[in-house]
């Protein structure tokens, strides 16, 4: 029995971060300008280069580090205890709030994930403003 600690899957990170996200892998190679086939690749992957990562979290709107420490345990605890446990009505109450962007305030306390994905959008619009320009 081995006390080895694994290494954390990046791929499936991303696999998991994109499916709460309700992102398709098309949708995510082309924000990112790769192939469906790519990021299939990439979910398999235990490990991903930096600058692809950064890409990739760039269009999921998370950080590479949010990426690096997502824990699907944290996800289902938060979702778990959103159940009321008053003794009179054993009613579950459900998700009042989206349990993804609890964990992005944990990770990033001192961002404000609104105004990165803003900022996002205005440098794709840039973008796409100079790739119109040079037709």
């Amino acid at each position: 029995m081995s006390t080895e600690i694994k290494p954390k899957h990046i791929g499936r990170n991303i696999s998991r971060i994109r499916e709460l996200r309700d992102m398709k892998q098309e949708a995510l190679a082309i924000s990112i300008g790769v192939s469906q086939q790519t990021i299939l690749s990439i979910e398999g992957s235990e490990s991903v280069d930096d600058e692809k990562l950064k890409a990739i979290a760039e269009a999921l709107g998370v950080t590479p580090e949010i990426i690096k420490n997502f824990s699907e345990d944290a996800v289902f605890n938060i979702i778990g205890n959103t159940y009321n446990d008053n003794a009179s009505s054993a009613i579950n109450l459900g998700c009042t709030f989206n349990p993804f962007d609890k964990l992005l305030e944990a990770f990033d306390k001192n961002e404000k994930l609104y105004e990165r994905l803003v900022e996002a959008e205005k440098e794709k619009v840039a973008l796409l403003e100079k790739l119109l320009d040079k037709k």
